[in-house]
C-alpha cells in the first residue's frame, strides 16, 4: 500500500509522517519544496501549481489531505488537490477538517465544509478527520502569559476538546495505516477526551508555574486590537476573535472519544500539555 502526505513538512505533517515510519509503513511525503524535505520518497506538490500535483498522487492507495494554512484561499486550493486526486487514480483520500465543519459557527468552517462536499463530491473513499484546537495554539505563547499575568480571549467560558498536535498526527497515521477498508466514508470528531475552558489553562498554568496567571475575557472587537497589536494581520485577528466566539457558543465542546478510540490511548490531558510547554 502507498501512502501519500501532502504539507509533509509542516508541522502536523512531519508528524504524521515520523508516526507512519515508525511503524514502518512506507510514506511519500508531498511537499512544496523538495530540496528543504530531504530524505527519500519525496515530491513536489504545490496547491497553488495544479500541475504539481498529479505526478505527486500517481500510484497513491492513500492520500492524506492536509488542509492549507491560507484563510480565504483553501477551497480553491483543495479542489485543485481533490481533482488532481481523481485524474491520478488516488484510492482514498482523507482530509484533515474542522469539528463539526458541516454545522459549526467557526469561521473557519465554512471552508472546510466546502471542501468535504468537493471530496464527497468526487467520487473516491473518503475519511474525514474534523479535528479540534490543537493545545500548542495556546501553549505557544504560554511565555508571554508568564511574563504578563494574563491569558487574553473573546471565548468566554466555552470549552475546548483539544489534543496535541502529536495525537491528532497519531490518529491520522492510524487511518492511513489501517488495513482493509474500515474508515472508508467516516467522520470522525476527533479531540481530547476532556474539555477545557481558557480560565482552565490560566489555572493549570498558574499551578504549575508557581506564577499567578489569570483568564481576561474580552469583547470580540477588543480583543482583535489586542492581538494586532501583537503583530497580527487585523484581517486574521477578527477571524480569530470570530473563532473565539464561536467557542463562547460551544462550536468546540465535542469530546467523543474518536481520537483516543483511533489512537489506542488516552488523549494528551491539559496538565500534560502545560507541563510539556513550560520545560521548553
Amino acid at each position: 500500500m502507498t501512502i501519500t502526505v501532502t504539507g509533509a513538512t509542516g508541522q502536523l505533517g512531519r508528524l504524521v509522517v515520523a508516526a507512519l515510519k515508525s511503524q514502518n509503513v512506507p510514506v511519500t511525503a508531498a511537499v512544496r519544496n523538495p530540496a528543504a524535505a530531504g530524505g527519500d520518497n519525496v515530491r513536489l506538490a504545490d496547491y497553488d501549481r495544479p500541475e504539481t500535483l498529479v505526478p505527486a498522487f500517481e500510484g497513491t492507495d492513500r492520500l492524506l489531505l492536509i488542509s492549507g494554512n491560507e484563510a480565504g484561499r483553501r477551497v480553491e486550493q483543495h479542489r485543485a488537490v481533490v481533482d488532481a486526486a481523481v485524474r491520478a487514480g488516488v484510492g482514498h483520500i482523507v482530509y484533515t477538517s474542522i469539528t463539526r465543519a458541516d454545522t459549526s459557527t467557526n469561521p473557519l468552517a465554512p471552508e472546510h465544509k466546502a471542501t468535504e462536499e468537493l471530496i464527497v463530491a468526487s467520487g473516491l473513499p473518503y475519511t474525514f478527520l474534523r479535528n479540534n484546537w490543537y493545545f500548542e495554539n495556546y501553549t505557544a505563547s504560554l511565555a508571554t502569559a508568564l511574563e504578563h499575568g494574563v491569558i487574553l480571549g473573546a471565548a468566554g467560558a466555552g470549552r475546548v476538546a483539544a489534543a496535541t498536535r502529536a495525537d491528532f498526527a497519531a490518529g491520522a497515521a492510524a487511518v492511513l495505516a489501517a488495513t482493509g477498508n474500515a474508515h472508508a466514508g467516516k467522520v470522525y470528531e476527533t479531540g481530547g477526551d476532556t474539555t477545557m475552558s481558557l480560565a482552565d489553562l490560566a489555572d493549570e498554568v498558574t499551578a504549575q508555574s508557581g506564577t499567578k496567571v489569570a483568564y481576561q475575557d474580552l469583547p470580540a472587537d477588543d480583543y482583535a486590537q489586542a492581538l494586532v497589536g501583537f503583530g497580527l494581520p487585523e484581517g486574521f485577528a477578527r477571524v480569530l476573535a470570530a473563532a473565539d466566539v464561536s467557542i463562547a457558543q460551544g462550536s468546540l465542546d465535542v469530546a467523543t472519544g474518536d481520537l483516543s478510540a483511533l489512537i489506542g490511548r488516552p488523549t494528551t490531558t491539559l496538565a500534560q500539555a502545560v507541563a510539556t510547554a513550560l520545560k521548553k
